[in-house]
């Protein structure tokens, strides 16, 4: 294969006439050794036409990303899965950082991710070499290979820009080398405006952020080399962008490369600022340098960020993204007294000048509202639009200014209530204000002077731009009554009003943008007002959930989905009648959603919203059978189009979706949707278990009569948990997939499902004999055996005699015991512990079986180890938990404030940093530690008794089978009375095997179990009584009197 033919076939994978044969002759020869470098040549060819060589650089990428490592086969037998082979990749290695140099952008931007996947896998290891040829290219006067030569550096730093400072020794010595070059060549640069200059520039700075924004080393950049850097940043974020960009359009400028190098140089100044500038605020290895920091450079910064900001207030043109670091900037220098004395005299004039026009209703936003309502609703909603955005900006700076320092408040309220007030206002500048205003509503609301003032202000200026003719200005209102949602009303007439503009506004102004604020200020007022707002919106609620339903189709907005749940949820008796016809119209909006064509991530967190909406209506009408089962049909059309078209990422929703439908009934199309998620997992369900998991265990445990009708349902369960336990899905799953099998035994006892117990035992054991990182899955494995114990102890046995596996010699059981007696203090909650004591009263009855009798002096104290921890249990879960929360303190504001020479200092984050990274020190220092499902005897347990959390339940105790009842007949303590007071009688020698080892602590306890015993006894007793109407029974007095001194002494009285 040579240049020219490898050409010709990917010149025929751009002709849609050729394309099938030249991909399938592609697929023939990339296997063979030199495809790979020949490849890369027709990239680097100047004589191969350029879309030639773009399909060239795809194919070469998808290698190197899908095949660059030597992979082992899926499973056991199959074909080794191609790799490129390493004669191959030296070469490509060799030339790469040449082809990235030489390339034109359209095919460097392709080859750098090359380097990235191939830095990833082989740096230092097989290509030390990167770091020379990059120096080289970088020492070479001819500044054409700089930018080339960059790019594949930042690829390298990229790689390890997350990884902890102990894992960057290779980064760093390739920096000792590099940095002071790019230092170089970004100071001989600087004076050079040209675009080519200005690019290289741009990315030094990336490097640079990357190499510093997670960790900042001190090895290698030192105070010295800080401060060099410092002043090119400085130099940066200060200097004019050249007077010709005026000329390119305004939506267009901030893409020009002088913008976006000012934008970087400012995005690294800030982070350094907040990372390892602010004392209070930094790990303890920045402490001293953070101080420095503040002392050395704040004057100089701050400068440079208020010469920006002043540009803005001149009317000249700054990027948002400058304005958003600025302001940002100054942000973080509020919190620190030495910046903040700096800052303090141009604050004011900062939040008039820059922050109130950038709060401002601007000619853009106008210009959106008219041409394109729904994009404006969505831009102002956008979450990811909020982290660039240079008015989330302003608005964070207020309101730090007005909560942090002394002040600032009254100042800037003083200017945005005459702003209000005077006539001349424009309908921006009220816009403005109100936006304002609003933005401080938490910080206002704890001050008595405006909080008793509050009432006024919204009946006297809010209340009436309801009426204004500017629909900006009624979806201001709106938005304003939202953030105001927790005054306290002292006119109850002015809270209806409230509601009463609202809920007109929300019904029957003409403007969406209005409509959408509307909306969310009613959620948020009932939210706030509680109970006693239900009357206001009572008379119109069917109205106001249609006209929501609309909007929401209309907008497809998410903020609208949860006014929905609110909705449903207060009004849930009222809207019974029209449940179903809700239940239609969300199921409509969300199979639009899915057909639109531009479904991103905010169409993705719709939909979500959507499916949650249901999920909402379904558990308020949990209570209602015939309203669940209308519902049932129209929720299901959209469970089965996420399942039939396999949308991966509503899977959880619609698992959850199934999970509600099968709480207390399951229909006979919900057994059908069984079998359709039987399908989705074996498809692509896999990772997906965990969450199918809640319906799974309804099937199994609401109608278990239907259940055992059929064995597929059965099979369709093992299938499923042996998938897992021999896949390799993580241990959580696998946890899952035993849960699963043992709710299936205990569930099924005495409902003769004798002929799987063999298969379910046979499963579990076999994944014991592989390796078991935790304890949560070993004994959960082990519990389903004790469950098979449980349901019928002879049958077990005689699965185990029948059962053969290597490494286990000498029968099976034998083996089973040890592990169990030896993991006991593993098993934690109730149901473990439970399960667990009622296993070992079934050992306790076998004193002829030889494997049991082995371990006669370990069944008592293992059972007393688990009594320990189940009253515990039952403690932390009959305490009642529902503290009382006083009222916030209204004073407590004040306490916040800072003096000037006061610094902020979080000293929780700051302790929370340390602890954090003492953990990860930890875990990678214990990692490597595994436990095999083999006994091991561990002299020191890691989990003090003082780190005891009575409440330890497990997210499998959810679970729950018949054993969990509250009403259920089986005692675990009564149980083992019972039993151990038989064998008293019935077996003295055995007994005596039993007990006789008992220490006196030991024996003190098991009075103290026998003692319960009897207690629950009563209890029980008297809760019948009770409920029969009758008496209160009081207290049982248990006799008292045995002596527990001696361990062979009986605890029976006998």
């Amino acid at each position: 294969m040579d240049v020219k033919t490898l050409s010709e076939l990917l010149k025929g994978t751009i002709d849609p006439t050729l394309r099938n044969e030249a991909e399938k002759k592609l697929a023939e020869v990339h296997k063979i050794i030199g495809f790979g470098p020949i490849l890369l040549q027709v990239v680097m060819s100047n004589e191969v036409e350029l879309p030639v060589r773009q399909a060239a650089v795809i194919y070469l990428k998808n290698m190197v990303s899908g095949s660059w490592v030597d992979r082992e086969p899926d499973t056991p037998g199959a074909p080794v899965p191609f790799s490129v082979h390493e004669q191959d990749r030296a070469l490509i290695r060799d030339n790469v950082v040449d082809a990235v140099v030489l390339a034109p952008d359209i095919i460097r931007i392709q080859l750098a991710v090359c380097v990235s996947q191939i830095v990833k896998h082989d740096f230092p290891g097989r290509w030390p070499q990167i770091v020379d040829k990059v120096s080289i290219y970088l020492q070479n006067p001819d500044p054409s290979g700089w930018l080339g030569a960059l790019l594949c550096l930042y690829q390298l730093v990229k790689n390890y820009e997350y990884k902890k400072s102990e894992e960057r020794g290779p980064l760093r010595e390739a920096m000792n080398l590099l940095l002071p070059q790019l230092y170089g060549i970004i100071t001989q640069l600087m004076p050079d405006e040209s675009q080519q200059a200005v690019s290289v520039q741009k990315q030094i700075l990336k490097i640079y952020f990357a190499l510093t924004q997670y960790v900042l080393p001190l090895d290698l950049i030192t105070k010295e080399v800080f401060s060099q850097w410092m002043e090119v940043l400085r130099v940066i974020a200060e200097s004019d962008v050249p007077a010709h960009t005026l000329q390119v359009d305004e939506e267009e400028r901030p893409q020009l490369i002088w913008w976006k190098r000012k934008k970087w140089a400012l995005h690294t100044l800030t982070r350094l600022f907040e990372r390892y500038g602010s004392p209070g605020s930094v790990t303890k290895e920045y402490k001293e340098f953070s101080e420095w920091y503040l002392k050395t450079f704040s004057g100089g910064i701050l400068a440079s960020m208020l010469k920006n900001l002043d540009q803005f207030r001149q009317k000249v043109y700054v990027s948002p993204r400058v304005m958003q670091q600025a302001l940002n900037y100054i942000n973080t220098s509020i919190s620190h007294a030495h910046s903040w004395k700096l800052i303090k005299p141009h604050m004011l004039q900062i939040i008039q000048d820059i922050v109130f026009p950038l709060m401002s209703y601007s000619e853009s936003d106008a210009e959106l509202w008219d041409t394109d309502p729904y994009e404006y609703i969505r831009i102002k909603f956008d979450i990811f639009e909020d982290f660039v955005s240079p008015v989330t900006a302003a608005q964070t700076l207020l309101h730090s200014a007005c909560k942090k320092r002394k002040e600032m408040l009254q100042k800037t309220m003083n200017l945005l209530l005459a702003i209000i007030q005077t006539a001349g206002t424009t309908p921006s500048q009220k816009d403005g204000a109100l936006h304002m205003i609003g933005t401080m509503a938490d910080i206002l609301l704890k001050k008595p002077v405006y909080k008793e003032q509050m009432e006024k202000f919204l009946v006297e200026i809010v209340f009436t731009e309801f009426n204004s003719p500017h629909g900006h200005l009624r979806a201001r209102a709106c938005w304003v009554l939202h953030y105001f949602s927790d005054v306290k009303y002292k006119n109850e007439q002015v809270l209806a009003e409230a509601f009463r503009l609202t809920v007109n506004s929300l019904l029957h102004d003409k403007e969406p943008p209005v409509k959408v604020e509307a909306a969310i200020a009613v959620q948020m007022m009932l939210s706030s007002k509680g109970e006693s707002a239900r009357k206001y919106l009572e008379p119109q609620i069917r109205e106001i959930t249609l006209e929501l339903l609309k909007i929401i189709r209309e907008t497809e907005n998410d903020d609208l989905t949860s006014v929905m749940q609110k909705i449903v949820c207060t009004y849930t008796e009222q809207l019974v009648p029209v449940a179903v016809d809700i239940c239609q119209h969300l199921v409509g909006t969300f199979a639009q959603v899915l057909e639109s064509a531009d479904a991103g991530d905010e169409k993705a967190i719709t939909a979500m919203g959507l499916l949650n909406t249901m999920e909402t209506i379904l558990a308020v009408m949990e209570d209602r059978p015939e309203v669940h089962a209308a519902l049932e049909p129209v929720i299901l059309q959209a469970i089965h189009h996420i399942f039939t078209n396999s949308i991966m990422e509503f899977y959880e929703e619609a698992m959850s979706l199934s999970c509600d439908l099968t709480t207390k009934h399951i229909s006979q199309d919900m057994w059908k949707m069984l079998e359709v998620m039987y399908t989705v997992f074996q498809r692509d369900g896999f990772d997906y278990f965990s969450d199918m998991m809640p319906a799974l265990h309804n099937y199994i445990t609401v109608d278990t009569k239907a259940f055992l009708t059929s064995p597929d349902y059965m099979m369709a369960m093992y299938n499923m948990s042996k998938a897992m336990l021999e896949g390799d899905p993580g241990e959580d799953p696998e946890c899952h997939a035993a849960k699963l099998l043992e709710v299936i035994i205990l569930q099924c006892k005495g409902m003769n499902i004798d002929q799987v117990i063999p298969i379910f035992v046979e499963l579990v054991l076999k994944r014991l004999t592989r390796e078991v990182k935790t304890s949560e899955l070993r004994t959960m494995c082990i519990q389903v055996i004790i469950a098979a114990l449980f349901y019928n102890p002879a049958l077990l046995l005689d699965t185990l005699d029948k059962i053969q596996i290597p490494g286990m010699p000498g029968g099976v059981f034998g083996h089973f015991v040890q592990q169990w007696i030896h993991d006991t203090d593993c098993f934690i909650g109730l149901h473990d512990r439970k399960l667990c004591v009622l296993g070992l009263v079934h050992l306790m009855q076998m004193p002829d079986n030889q494997a049991v009798a082995g371990h006669a002096a370990q069944l008592v104290p293992s059972a007393l180890l688990l009594f320990d921890g189940l009253k515990r249990a039952y403690a932390a879960r009959n305490e009642d938990e529902s503290s009382e929360e006083g009222d916030s303190d209204e004073e407590g504001i004040d306490s916040e404030l800072l003096d000037s020479d006061e610094d902020e200092i979080d000293d929780e984050g700051q302790a929370y940093l340390e602890s954090l990274q003492e953990k990860v020190n930890k875990a990678s220092t214990g990692s490597g530690f595994t436990v095999k499902a083999s006994i091991e005897d561990e002299e020191s347990d890691s989990d003090s008794e003082d780190d005891y959390d009575g409440c330890e339940e497990t997210s499998l105790e959810a679970y729950t089978t018949p054993l969990d009842e509250d009403d259920c007949p089986v005692d675990e303590y009564n149980i083992f009375k019972d039993v151990l007071g038989a064998i008293q009688g019935s077996n003295p020698t055995w007994y005596g095997q039993l007990t006789s080892h008992l220490t006196e602590v030991q024996g003190k306890a098991l009075g103290e179990v026998i003692t319960l015993a009897n207690q629950r006894v009563a209890a029980k007793e008297s809760k019948q009584i009770e409920e029969q109407g009758g008496y209160q029974f009081a207290q049982a007095t248990v006799p008292g009197a045995f002596n527990f001194g001696a361990p062979t002494t009986s605890p029976f009285g006998k």
